[in-house]
């Protein structure tokens, strides 16, 4: 992959971005199918330009972890994306749409972490000892891709698809919730429109923050004390309707919710 070829992804990305225009699939045109190594290529230098111009870094989340997503957008393996301050929101506060391109939401299981997690070589026992709490979060999603007509080359060069993010307010201990077995329901307007369980999630939510930790060591970039951790939707996503709000309730874990203002990109 040549940085000509890394440099007019990034171009591409950001102009659709700007222009609130969504693009054509990176895919075939630029990169090629099934490359990941490229498409993180992609991320990476995007992510070295928001840090240049002034972005701060809070953790990352794991994307495509649920069969039920994996199946809406035709891929088989999860993704990971970073997470900035600027593209985190307060529990019930009002998100302007117009941000987002073709913004959906999601129900998930956040992890801080209270320790590092360098290993080439993670368990679940290093996950266990490493977080500090959880929260309940709703990830708001969007693709820079029309119709989000995406394969893993095209989310993952996207940020893995990530726009914003909603943590709910009470942490809760690990040890107080049983994360296989917990329950999710997404309300639209008091009406569930995605129900799930930490089962769907890579069979645990702390499955899917091993395989990120590892993932991300072996990168160069392992997680930090302080990352906030999106461990992966727990049902299927859905598209947001603006001035909606949403409601995402997780068993022994408590609600986060939010408002969407503005007309849809």
């Amino acid at each position: 992959m040549t940085k000509e070829i890394v440099d007019e992804a990034v171009r591409l990305l950001r102009e659709a971005q700007e222009t609130r225009t969504p693009i054509a699939p990176l895919r075939e045109r630029l990169l090629p199918v099934g490359d990941v190594a490229s498409a993180y290529a992609v991320q990476r230098a995007m992510t070295e330009q928001a840090v240049a111009a002034g972005r701060r870094i809070v953790g990352a989340k794991i994307g495509l972890t649920n069969p039920a997503v994996q199946r809406q957008l035709g891929v088989d393996q999860p993704d990971f994306g970073v997470l900035f301050a600027d593209m985190a929101a307060f529990d019930g506060a009002e998100v302007d749409v117009t941000r987002i391109l073709q913004p959906k939401v999601e129900a998930e299981v956040a992890f801080v972490l209270g320790r590092d997690l360098p290993y080439d070589q993670v368990t679940v026992a290093d996950v266990v000892r490493a977080t500090d709490h959880l929260l309940p979060a709703i990830e708001i999603v969007g693709s820079r891709i029309a119709n989000w007509d995406i394969s893993i080359v095209d989310t993952v060069a996207d940020n893995a698809s990530s726009a914003m993010f909603v943590l709910g307010n009470r942490p809760v201990p690990l040890q107080d919730v049983d994360l296989r077995l917990c329950g999710m329901v997404l309300e639209h307007e008091g009406e569930p429109v995605s129900v799930g369980a930490g089962a769907a999630c890579l069979g645990n939510p702390l499955h899917a923050v091993a395989w990120l930790a590892q993932t991300m060591a072996a990168a160069g970039t392992p997680l930090r004390a302080g990352d906030v951790i999106l461990s992966g939707a727990l049902g299927p996503m859905v598209p947001v309707t603006p001035g909606a709000a949403y409601e995402a309730r997780i068993s022994g874990l408590g609600s986060v919710r939010t408002r969407f203002s503005g007309t849809a990109g």
